[in-house]
This record gives structure tokens, C-alpha cells and sequence, in this order.
């Protein structure tokens, strides 16, 4: 099992959702996590319990809007006044289903800045600190849609395709920062494809209506058109391939993009 013992990580987005399941098994390795994302006080409270009771020694909710470059600085600034950050993953992201026609442009401008401009914000200003270090490990919660298009998507898959090409970039930048011996710096992808989760009822929902408000026949249609497994992931399994890049071994795994999407890229 991967040891974090004295490492911290940043999830952004880390209160529910994949967010948490990633934060959870870096916390059952031992790691110190700053929570973030969008919720009221219950929420951060049962977040913090379930990583406290996972295994961290400690976590601490750091509150920041990440379409706000200065609030995402201030942020940065507090977590590193806590702990030096070793891991940084970031997970938030928001989406709106319209064709290019309709998607309204203040829509556009959310979902680049926080799926897209908030991931450069807290890579550089957390980057330099990890190469010094000797040990880092970025990891990028693209999306299937940052390898390949759908319709009614526009700002989301402009966002994760850039998000992607960013991180190819950082990975070519610190590629030889570090060694072997102090495990280096990475920065990698996760692209998931259909995975159980808040962000994807909508579309869910709407597919339920499309079948008499039957919700397992809605994720059905869904996978039928996407996802050749015809099986959902769920957030634990992406937090378990979270928690195997950041280990020692990952070393060399660097500018990737791993696809967890049931077979929907391999088409």
C-alpha cells in the first residue's frame, strides 16, 4: 500500500463526489488533506470526519471561488502557511448541457474558469515548492471528454481538452525535477467516463423522462451510446487509481492521460 505519511494534499472540489472519494484513499495512506469546494458547514463538517476517520492525521477546509484568480492565491497561500503541499488534485468542475448556439456566455466563462484556468493558477503557484522538494504529484480530473468531443458541451470539452494539453506541458516542464530516490514530479490525467455522481443527474434525469421517469433505463441509454462496458464507475475506483499515481513506483508515469471509461475512448 502506497505510504503518504507527512505528505499533504490539496482535492479542490473534495466535499462530495469523486472529490471525496480520491481525498478518502489519499487519507487512508496517511495524507493530511485541505478540503475545498462548495458547501455549508454540515457538509464540511461530515467531509472532515470521514477523512479523519479514513486516516488522516489531520484535515482542514480551506474555502476559495475558483473562478476568482486572487481568491485562488489566497487560498494557495493559506494551505501552504498549513502545510507545504506534495499532492495537488484538481478535481472541481462544473458543467452546462446547451448546443454552441444557445450556451449562454457567462456559462462559458465559469466552466473555463474554474475546469480549466483555476488547474494553472494552483499548479504554478505550487510547482516550484514540489520541485525543490524533490516530490510532487499533480493529478488532473479531466474527463473523457478532454480525449474526445460530444455534442452540447462546448465550454466543458474546451476546458478539459486544454486541461489536458496543460498538463502535457507541466510534465514536459518538470520532468527531471527530483529522482528515483525522492520519488519526482508528475503530473498526470484521469479521464473518466460515465461515473455516479451529482454532476451527471441532470442528464440522467433527463433521459429517465425519456423513459416514463425510469431512472435505471436513463443510465442505461446513456451507457448504451457511450460506454461499451454498460457499466458505471464509481468514485472510489477513480480515488484507488488517484492513490496508485502518487505512489513511488509512479515515478515515471508522467504526462499522461488515463482513460477510466469502460471502453468509450478505445471506439
Amino acid at each position: 500500500m502506497t505510504d503518504l505519511t507527512g505528505k499533504t494534499a490539496l482535492v479542490t472540489g473534495s466535499v462530495q463526489g469523486i472529490g471525496l472519494a480520491i481525498a478518502t484513499s489519499l487519507a487512508a495512506a496517511g495524507a493530511r488533506i485541505a478540503v475545498h469546494g462548495l458547501a455549508d458547514e454540515a457538509q464540511i463538517a461530515a467531509a472532515i470526519a470521514t477523512l479523519e476517520t479514513a486516516g488522516s492525521p489531520e484535515a482542514k477546509f480551506f474555502a476559495g471561488d475558483l473562478r476568482d484568480a486572487d481568491q485562488i492565491a489566497e487560498m494557495m497561500a493559506a494551505i501552504d502557511a498549513w502545510h507545504p503541499l506534495d499532492i495537488l488534485v484538481n478535481n472541481a468542475g462544473i458543467q452546462h448541457t446547451a448546443s454552441l448556439e444557445d450556451m449562454p456566455v457567462a456559462m462559458w466563462d465559469a466552466i473555463i474558469s474554474v475546469n480549466l484556468s483555476s488547474a494553472f493558477h494552483t499548479m504554478r503557484g505550487v510547482m516550484p515548492g514540489m520541485a525543490k522538494r524533490g516530490f510532487g504529484r499533480v493529478i488532473n480530473i479531466a474527463s473523457v471528454h478532454g480525449l474526445v468531443a460530444s455534442k452540447d458541451k462546448s465550454p466543458y470539452v474546451a476546458a478539459k481538452f486544454g486541461l489536458v494539453g496543460m498538463s502535457k506541458v507541466a510534465a514536459l516542464e518538470y520532468a527531471n525535477q527530483g529522482s528515483k530516490a525522492s520519488g519526482g514530479v508528475t503530473v498526470n490525467c484521469i479521464c473518466p467516463g460515465w461515473t455516479e455522481t451529482d454532476l451527471i443527474q441532470p442528464q440522467i434525469l433527463a433521459r429517465a423522462q425519456q423513459h416514463g421517469g425510469d431512472r435505471e433505463a436513463g443510465i442505461a441509454a446513456l451507457l448504451s451510446e457511450k460506454q461499451p462496458s454498460q457499466r458505471m464507475s464509481d468514485p472510489s475506483e477513480i480515488g484507488a487509481l488517484a492513490l496508485w499515481l502518487c505512489s513511488p513506483v509512479a515515478h515515471n508515469v508522467t504526462g499522461t492521460s488515463i482513460p477510466v471509461d469502460g471502453g468509450w475512448t478505445a471506439q
